[in-house]
């Protein structure tokens, strides 16, 4: 027998080396995970105490933490408690069979770790249920500071706040206890199998007396729990949304409803029988009741209504569903504000007479022609002065009084753009403390442009003038703003050198590098924008939060530094109030010397009973959120909402602002009461503020998306759905995308003054896979003037009015409309002159408004030359009325064309001095009247164009030469043509001058 070597003494150290880091490792990694987890809370609160909202900070935590603690005692106890019952009540015994044994080696190898899992199995369960209850602190919280709408339900006559408060709150709790019940009915169970309390035997299974007492009591507490349930469900029944019609319909009513209280009644019935079971012995009875539950369940909960459904409502259903349906009706338009929309019926004229515009001369004067989705190029190449510097993809319409008349104004900031900076220069320290602001308002009229077709600005320029001020009567620097999602260090002591870039001097840059800051004036941000980096810790907590660690190693922090971050406006609310659904278009206005970012906010709920969800995502979605406009809301399905909050970003400091804009709304008294003294009321609104408030985009779009069926508000016709609309498709895009609302001021027929509104059109419903008249059967503008008083809202602010044209209406909608412009055959071929040199024609946004009797379309057209530099400039414009069209250099002599040379008033347009050319035509239907010679020159040139490609794919230099100079004849020859062309208006407008031929 030979002896083994004795071991190496490297061999018997490592062993104990690993064993030893290996706590090492997992304290460092567990301090290093707490001590990024507290940069995170530390960071979040000093953000939140520097905006002053700690209130916010500090409940919505405690809130979620204690939330978090109940559900994790609540459901951690009932499986602790559970395992424990069933292992004191372990039977002890010898084993007599080879399972026995089994069960025994399986119960040894545990045992050394049993009170590790009988304690680690409810702490994982309850971190788990901890986390999904944190979830629905919202649910918490409305429900403990509920307030009552003061409106009762049809059915049980309960306050409506019973639902969109009480009821989620119960449904979580019932949710969250059946949950614990099943689960520590399942621990129990396994705890009892592996100690032999329950175990498969010979003759069935055996279950010891403990066991089946500890089971049944379990099996007790869930069916008293899903009695509770049950009863909860026949209030539930209110919000029902599995048709086309929310709420209890009659079915519900008359066998939904009994049946819930019958089966809530029969389960508690059945747990007492199982309590009763457990002490006596004797199973059968709640066995048999069991099968009763279950059987009872699918003929009172499945076949029983659904025989009522098919014998006695289906027959009959229009006239048995009608009080169900008027219900339905009524909470909807309720729920959205619908209720109070005021209906006019408007027989629409589609005969263009002279002078028909007379009545409505302060609407043309105000008719807007820049398309904010359209000129941000156009704002760029004009206004931005530096590649540092952008302007959002769709701009936004405001209103401003000057000179004592209001103006729509077409509005922007030049915003920073951290991708402009040159790529060389692209350094953390200048991304994060030289380049941190952007710089300056630009407006420009909406009603008007220069004769070449450029925006007529009413403010502009570095440094900031015009109308609305200068940079010393407003604060120009721009430090929040939808574009800057990187934070930025700012701040000095005084007399510090600054080093971040202000705005350019005038002059361009002496180096080709565009981030050349030479000849750039500097700056040092002076107000209180964000939380300090004045002291070391703050600075690693920092570095930390934005894993930077050039934040904590640059000189250039100081004790007056401060980090700006969360900087977008729309974010920025959200977080300040979590309770809030944003708005997706947050709009910059000038107001009292600050460039202020306007924010609306919503209170949602999903539990109005009786009301139709919609999903809000797909109701604001159309054409310009699917190009990147603006954004649509979240993916969510509400069934009431209220713009119960504006709120205003200071783009200097950052500043938040809330204001109760809808002091009724119940859900923002809740919330009220849970945050306290964050919210100001709107009497605090100074007037400037209250003159630049508008009615909200993405509310606006929900409530035309309902109002397509919820217009009708009689249920026999609602039923049949006959008269249900569709909000048009934008027929600019190629895509099928929703048009979108426009603002503009507009006088609606019946009212008195022209008042600033969002507007939107209604077609007959289209169905997917039919055909459908694109002709106009509504159109719906809201008021968004709240007036200029300070802490006054104007009574006709949000007052919702509705033209209801009749059925048999003849006038063209959007779609139509279009088309008309485009196969017009004079208009498509002055449109092709101005497309040659291969410039593009863009059609703008087509209005439509309410004038002369009928309804008046709209649209510029805008035309862009090739070239990375381009931008689109108005240089036509098209107008409808009925059948007949008007297409002018302008659109007062649109209008005029179209209104049999007279319309009766002038558009903002009227002096705007084009170069003689040719004018549209006026037509009824098609265009009667054609120029055979600028037809044949047009022709002649694309031929031309033809020639020259296939002579430079060839190379043959001498037959492209010969092609450019008969394109241009082609050319010389159309221009002369259309200004030959027959003509029906009586002001001549002026012709796009082609661009010059390329050469090789």
């Amino acid at each position: 027998m030979t002896s083994r070597p004795a071991p190496s003494p490297h061999n018997t150290v490592r062993p104990r080396r690993r064993s030893a880091l290996l706590p090492t490792i997992i304290i460092v990694v567990v301090l290093v995970i707490a001590l990024v987890i507290f940069a995170g809370l530390y960071t979040d609160m000093l953000w939140f105490g520097q905006l002053g909202f700690s209130t916010v900070f500090w409940r919505e935590k405690l809130a979620k933490l204690l939330i978090f603690a109940a559900g994790f005692v609540i459901m951690g106890a009932g499986v602790y408690f559970s395992i424990r019952a069933a292992y004191r009540a372990r039977p002890v015994y010898a084993p007599d069979n080879q399972r026995d044994d089994n069960l025994n080696r399986y119960q040894a190898q545990l045992e050394p770790v049993r009170r590790v899992v009988m304690v680690g199995v409810p702490v994982v369960f309850g971190l788990f249920a901890g986390t999904a209850a944190m979830a629905q602190w919202d649910k918490v919280m409305l429900f403990l500071y509920r307030v009552p709408f003061g409106e009762k339900d049809p059915q049980f006559g309960l306050d409506i706040s019973f639902y969109t408060n009480t009821l989620p709150f119960l449904g979580f709790v019932t949710g969250l206890l059946i949950s614990v019940t099943v689960v520590a009915f399942i621990a129990g169970l396994l705890t009892h199998y592996l100690y032999g309390a329950v175990r498969l035997a010979e003759h069935g299974v055996f279950t010891s007396r403990a066991a089946q007492i500890h089971m049944a009591v379990l099996a007790a507490v869930f069916l008293v729990l899903l009695g509770i349930n049950f009863w909860l469900d026949t209030y539930g029944t209110l919000q029902n949304n599995g048709g086309y019609r929310a709420g209890a319909m009659y079915t519900d009513v008359n066998a939904v409803i009994p049946t819930k209280a019958i089966l809530a009644v029969a389960a508690v019935i059945v747990a007492v029988l199982f309590v009763v079971a457990a002490f006596i012995g004797r199973w059968k009875l709640p066995l048999i009741g069991t099968g009763m539950l279950i059987i009872t369940a699918i003929v009172a909960g499945g076949i029983y209504p659904w025989a009522i459904q098919y014998t006695q409502v289906r027959p009959t259903e229009g006239t048995v569903e009608a009080p169900y349906i008027t219900r339905n009706i009524d909470f909807t338009r309720q729920a959205y504000g619908l209720s109070g929309m005021e209906v006019t019926p408007y027989n629409a004229t589609t005969t263009a007479t002279p002078g028909a515009l007379r009545k409505d001369a302060s609407t043309v004067a105000s008719i807007r022609l820049l398309d904010p989705n359209l000129i941000s190029s156009t704002f760029a190449q004009l206004e931005q002065y530096r590649p540092y510097y952008e302007f959002p993809k769709t701009l936004n319409v405001d209103r401003y009084t000057i000179d004592g008349k209001v103006q729509d104004a077409v509005i922007a900031v030049r915003e920073l753009n951290p991708n402009g900076i040159n790529p060389g220069q692209q350094s953390w320290y200048n991304q994060h403390l030289v380049y941190t602001h952007g710089y300056g308002v630009v407006a420009a009229y909406g009603n008007t442009v220069t004769s070449d077709g450029k925006p007529v600005f009413m403010q502009s320029g570095v440094p900031s003038t015009g109308v609305l001020g200068t940079d010393t009567s407003y604060q120009p620097r721009i430090y929040f703003s939808p574009s800057m999602t990187d934070y930025s260090i700012v701040g000095a002591p005084k007399g510090a050198t600054p080093v971040e870039l202000d705005r350019p001097q005038g002059s361009t840059p002496t180096s080709k590098d565009a981030a050349d800051t030479s000849g750039e004036s500097m700056t040092t941000f002076a107000g209180n924008g964000g939380p300090s980096l004045g002291n070391w810790f703050n600075r690693l907590m920092y570095a930390m939060k934005f894993q930077s660690s050039d934040l904590l190693l640059t000189n250039g922090v100081n004790n007056q530094s401060q980090i700006l971050y969360n900087r977008d406006p729309a974010s920025r609310v959200a977080q300040v109030a979590p309770y809030l659904t944003i708005d997706g278009n947050p709009y910059p206005a000038i107001i009292d010397g600050r460039v202020k970012w306007i924010v609306d906010g919503y209170t949602t709920s999903s539990y109005y009973p009786y009301s139709q969800q919609q999903q809000l995502q797909e109701a604001t979605t159309d054409s310009l959120t699917n190009n990147g406009g603006v954004a649509a809301l979240p993916n969510a399905s509400i069934n009431y909402i209220r713009n119960s909050v504006k709120a205003t970003v200071d783009a200097y400091d950052g500043s938040v602002d809330l204001y109760a804009w809808d002091t009724q709304d119940p859900i923002l008294k809740a919330w009220e009461k849970v945050f306290p003294a964050t919210v100001k009321p709107y009497t605090e609104m100074s007037g400037a503020l209250m003159s630049h408030v508008r009615y909200p985009e993405d509310l606006f779009k929900v409530q035309r998306e309902l109002l397509g069926r919820y217009h009708v508000t009689d249920a026999g016709k609602f039923y049949a759905n006959q008269e249900a609309w569709s909000v048009p498709d934008d027929p600019t895009t190629k895509t099928v995308d929703k048009q979108p609302p426009y603002y503009l001021s507009l006088q609606m027929p019946g009212q008195d003054k022209t008042a600033f509104s969002l507007t939107t059109d209604f077609i007959p419903q289209e169905i997917q896979g039919t055909e459908s008249r694109n002709i106009l059967y509504g159109f719906m503008a809201a008021n968004g003037d709240a007036g200029d008083v300070k802490g006054v809202k104007s009574p006709d602010y949000g007052k919702l009015q509705l033209l209801e044209l009749p059925v048999d209406t003849q006038v063209p909608g959007p779609g139509q409309v279009q088309n008309t412009f485009q196969s017009d055959p004079t208009v498509s071929e002055q449109l092709n002159v101005l497309k040659l040199g291969q410039s593009d024609v863009i059609n703008g946004n087509l209005l439509t408004l309410p004038m002369g009797g009928g309804l008046l379309y709209v649209q510029p057209v805008y035309v862009q030359s090739t070239g990375s530099t381009s931008y689109p400039t108005l240089q036509r414009v098209l107008v409808a009325f009925g059948n007949k069209i008007g297409y002018a250099a302008t659109l007062n002599d649109a209008l005029d064309q179209l209104f049999g040379g007279n319309s009766g008033a002038s558009a903002g347009d009227a002096n705007v001095q084009k170069e003689a050319g040719t004018a549209g035509s006026s037509t009824e239907g098609a265009v009667g009247s054609t120029n055979p010679a600028l037809a044949k020159a047009l022709n002649d040139a694309s031929q031309a164009m033809k020639d020259s490609q296939a002579a430079l794919t060839k190379g043959d230099f001498a037959a492209y030469g010969v092609a450019q100079k008969a394109l241009q004849s082609a050319l010389n020859a159309a221009i002369a043509a259309e200004g030959a062309a027959p003509k029906a208006g009586a002001t001549p407008s002026a012709t796009a001058k082609p661009s010059p031929t390329a050469k090789p």
